[in-house]
């Protein structure tokens, strides 16, 4: 690979995981799409994919450090948001309410799965933010959700890169494949909370 290209992959590689840092704070950035070009980009570099998914790791757990540490502080642009957004305060009690009382195995997989739905990994870091509980098991749990997103993602582009011929499709198939993925979570998710709410309550 020539310094041209090498450069080339080397700012792909900045930009994804700088949109995997800031999409805990801008969920609509499109981190997933940037992260598999990234692959894509750097698929003829020797270790280039472990390195990546290490990045992108570290750069999802310490959006998730950043964002709750301003949640706990109660940054005033996060409660206008909260004001001016009552769905997403809506979500964001829901969570914590989801999460009072959890195991934690069963708290680990709800950050975990979190992770795979569009905008939940603001939702949650919001309610962690925002709950009286101690933040330091819900950091373990996002660092695990980090390593799991991460590892997944990458592992999508570079299968994809290693079945299709050219980066377009490659690009195409892996961002169509993880859409779906997110979309079946959500699905699951939402399912989940129906059953969950017709589930009659237990006077005692």
């Amino acid at each position: 690979m020539g310094s041209a290209a090498l450069l080339t992959s080397s700012w792909f590689c900045v930009l994804a995981v700088l949109a995997v840092l800031g999409d805990a704070f801008l969920p609509f950035l499109p981190s997933g799409t940037l992260v598999i070009l990234a692959v894509l980009k750097t698929e003829r570099i020797a270790g280039a994919p472990l390195i990546l998914a290490g990045a992108v790791a570290l750069s999802s757990f310490l959006g998730d450090v950043a964002l709750l540490a301003l949640a706990r502080r109660g940054a005033p642009f996060l409660r206008r948001r909260l004001a001016k957004r009552p769905k997403l305060a809506t979500s964001v009690r829901k969570v914590q309410h989801s999460l009072d009382g959890r195991t934690n195995r069963t708290a680990a997989a709800v950050v975990i799965v979190a992770r795979f739905v569009p905008g939940g990994r603001t939702v949650l870091d919001l309610a962690i933010g925002h709950s009286p509980a101690p933040s330091h098991r819900f950091l373990r749990w996002s660092a695990l959700a980090a390593l799991v997103w991460a590892g997944y993602i990458v592992t999508l582009g570079w299968l994809n890169s290693h079945w299709f011929n050219t980066t377009w499709l490659s690009l195409a198939v892996s961002c169509a494949a993880a859409t779906s993925i997110s979309a079946a979570v959500a699905r699951l998710v939402r399912r989940h909370r129906r059953l969950a709410a017709a589930l009659p309550v237990d006077p005692a």
